[in-house]
């Protein structure tokens, strides 16, 4: 499988995932537990945020054993989630790496409300993550020009995924050889919860 078909089997499960969730089906996950017992070779690899409502395998039809997944708040990269990217693409033969963010995030959000007001009390290990999405975020709020804040929200989401798949490739040399050399390919992407569409930015 190359990064291409990769991205198209996330895009048809995607398809399928709002296909089956119209009338409120009950949606399964796809087990294969013996056969997966003595290793893994997922052919995707997921940095989502950790919002309890946008679960990677069953947003995208997938089972155990295909995605590999990895969850914070605000979907930032740091050290230990480019590690754990790097080894999954090296090891594993994971030939996708997607940004997944959502609407309506709150690490978002708390960043858009650290730069309109007081940021209020928030722990030092929380102020972390805001730290990680302000230079993505303040541009965005310093050149939005109307008052329709979902929108500005919105705004900031798509370019806090931005930075974190520009931060993969810079921060990281291991996936910057592996895609120089089309061995992966890095996409963002951004989930609506109202819809469950996940609207990929490939072109």
């Amino acid at each position: 499988m190359d990064p291409d078909q990769a991205l198209e089997l996330l895009k048809e499960g995607n398809k399928h995932y709002i296909e089956s969730t119209i009338d409120d089906a009950e949606i399964n996950i796809n087990t294969r537990r013996k056969s997966i017992g003595e290793g893994q070779s997922p052919f995707a690899v997921i940095l989502g945020c950790s919002d309890s409502r946008v679960p990677a395998e069953l947003v995208f039809s997938q089972g155990l054993g295909d995605l590999f997944v990895v969850r914070v708040a605000g979907n930032i990269i740091a050290p230990s989630q480019i590690g754990s990217i790097e080894f999954a693409c090296q090891n594993f033969g994971s030939r996708l790496v997607v940004v997944l963010g959502h609407s309506h995030c709150g690490a978002v959000k708390a960043t858009v409300d650290s730069l309109l007001s007081s940021p209020g009390d928030i722990s030092p290990n929380i102020a972390s993550i805001v730290e990680e999405i302000l230079p993505a975020v303040r541009p965005v709020v310093a050149e939005h020009k109307c008052d329709d804040k979902d929108h500005l929200v919105h705004q900031a989401m798509r370019a806090n995924i931005e930075q974190s798949v520009n931060g993969l490739e810079t921060r990281s040399t291991v996936l910057s050889d592996m895609v120089n050399s089309k061995q992966i390919k890095i996409v963002g992407a951004e989930y609506c919860l109202e819809t469950g569409v996940v609207d990929f930015y490939d072109s």
